[in-house]
């Protein structure tokens, strides 16, 4: 699963320090891995311990591989790696600056399931018997969510095919999953095509639909509010004494202060109806006061 023919560019680079971003994070990781894989791989290769089996369903235990498979690649061939990664670097942080660091990496995570998952059931049913044999490994299909929800917001960005040939990234995309489906259609290969096509259908889906992956930090939240027996703000009209209010307004602001730190921490986008409602709450309290 290798981006081996896949040129890009961006026309604003942006500081390579400037943030340490998910992005850079996840960069990391799979150099580190892919790095300490091939100084190990005669003792102790990672990828027999990481990559996805092609018969996980009689060895469910080893379900971690449905995550790790997509942070290590092919120690014999650099360019798989690289070509990933730098995929990642010029499409993936454009992509962050609209989710967010934590929607992203929830993004990145459930890309990477939902690419190895399709994968598996296209070699339980087309390869039974040789399950046992097959094995994945690489980030492509995440890589092509990324892309994909890159071009859905950027549709008409100037990218580099080949390193040469200017197109915009619509077009880009559709060669990409032309090329795909046509590889999927013929068995693939070497190319773990059937987990591109999971991983771009998922990024066009979540785009379109407007998806947010952050319910169940949402629910957590709640949680460890309930836990440390803070009181649910109410409307000023349910107080009637001046300290009541007073309460109210402090507790308010503590969960308006909350909420900004958590957009700061992980993007407008994570925030649930809920808090939404609480900043919507809040901003009408403050316009009232200023009346």
């Amino acid at each position: 699963m290798g981006f081996s023919d896949r040129g890009y560019s961006r026309s604003e680079p942006s500081s390579f320090m400037a943030e340490w971003t998910a992005v850079l994070t996840i960069i990391v990781v799979n150099v580190g891995i892919w790095v300490a894989n091939l100084a190990g791989a005669n003792d102790f290769p990672l990828n027999n311990f990481l990559a996805l089996q092609g018969d996980l369903p009689e060895h469910l235990l080893k379900a971690w591989e449905l995550v790790t498979y997509g942070f290590v690649h092919d120690s014999a061939n650099p360019w798989h790696v690289a070509f990933n990664m730098l995929a990642l670097w010029f499409f993936g942080r454009e992509v962050e600056e609209i989710m967010g660091r934590g929607e992203f990496l929830r993004f990145y995570f459930v890309a990477i399931v939902l690419a190895g998952l399709a994968w598996l059931v296209s070699v339980q049913i087309g390869q039974p018997n040789a399950a046992g044999s097959m094995f994945l490994v690489g980030a492509s299909g995440a890589v092509m969510a990324v892309l994909a929800v890159f071009i859905w917001y950027f549709p008409k960005q100037t990218v580099l095919l080949w390193g040469v040939l200017p197109v915009p990234a619509w077009a880009l995309g559709v060669l990409y999953f032309m090329s795909d489906i046509g590889g999927a259609v013929q068995g693939g290969g070497q190319v773990a095509n059937v987990a591109h096509l999971a991983g771009a259908i998922f990024g066009a889906c979540y785009a379109w639909r407007g998806w947010h992956l952050g319910g169940l930090n949402g629910l957590f939240d709640r949680f460890v509010l309930k836990r440390r027996g803070m009181r649910v703000v109410r409307s000023e009209d349910d107080f009637g004494s001046p300290r009541d209010r007073s309460t109210a307004n402090e507790s308010l602001q503590e969960s308006v202060d909350r909420l900004l730190e958590k957009i700061s921490r992980s993007g407008e986008a994570s925030l649930t109806a809920e808090e939404r409602e609480t900043l919507t709450r809040a901003s009408r309290r403050l316009k009232d006061r200023m009346r």
